[in-house]
């Protein structure tokens, strides 16, 4: 039997470069948030996402070092868990670095890229589905366990919708949703610059220029983008 445990970090930043700061997981009843000294200072840019300071960690431990990484560990690294999280590449990418790889992994922003067949979505960061889905729950917004309460109601919403479009039960919900987690997203439309709003495909055909351009941007960035990365070298059909 298969145990879904929905998490969240919060870090110095958003590149590979950075450190695990909070971590929270919720499964079932059983919930945990833990707090640590990372191994750089926190940036104000990061502190002003998630109003984490120097001085709350001061006298934390680091994750590698504090009592709780071996049972996270443990518990996510079991053959039989799925770790569930929202632009899951990210957080485990942050857990790697911290000596964590779990087997099994969910990705509910992949999983709602692919239930949004028309692109009728303007944005699918967690906060702005949270409030596009009505979803109800107490929890304040990029805090770790905040985050982990709302993605565990996104994650209801997803199954439930899944099961009803595409006529699947649970079990069978839950297998397509670790094999749509598996490999990137095939992005549809540009969300940001000249090309706002307009198909990825159709840019392809009159400014081939442009997506070579942000291509390399984005291979040269530290930042994580497989779905970019992905997208645009499927357009361009390069390897």
């Amino acid at each position: 039997m298969s145990k879904l445990i929905f998490f969240d970090t919060e870090t110095t930043g958003n590149t590979e470069k950075d450190f695990l700061v909070q971590i929270a997981y919720k499964s079932g009843n059983e919930s945990f948030c833990g707090l640590y000294k990372p191994e750089t200072k926190i940036p104000p840019e990061a502190s002003a996402v998630h109003h984490i300071t120097n001085k709350m960690v001061a006298d934390k431990p680091t994750f590698k070092e504090s009592t709780d990484q071996p049972i996270i560990k443990k518990l996510f690294e079991d053959k039989n868990s799925i770790v569930v999280a929202h632009n899951a590449s990210f957080d485990l990418m942050i857990i790697k670095r911290e000596d964590i790889e779990p087997k099994n992994f969910i990705c509910t922003l992949r999983v709602i890229r692919h239930l949004d067949t028309e692109g009728k979505m303007d944005r699918y960061n967690l906060q702005y589905l949270r409030y596009l889905l009505e979803i109800e729950v107490d929890a304040t917004a990029h805090d770790a366990m905040g985050d982990v309460l709302v993605l565990e109601k996104l994650f209801e919403y997803l199954k439930n919708r899944m099961m009803t479009e595409e006529g699947l039960d649970e079990e069978e919900t839950i297998k397509k949703m670790l094999e749509i987690s598996s490999h990137p997203s095939l992005l549809r439309s540009f969300g940001f610059g000249k090309h706002l709003g307009k198909k990825i495909e159709d840019v392809a055909k009159v400014d081939r220029g442009y997506l070579e351009w942000l291509l390399a941007q984005k291979q040269a960035s530290d930042q994580l983008d497989e779905d970019w990365i992905y997208t645009l070298k499927h357009h361009l059909q390069v390897n």
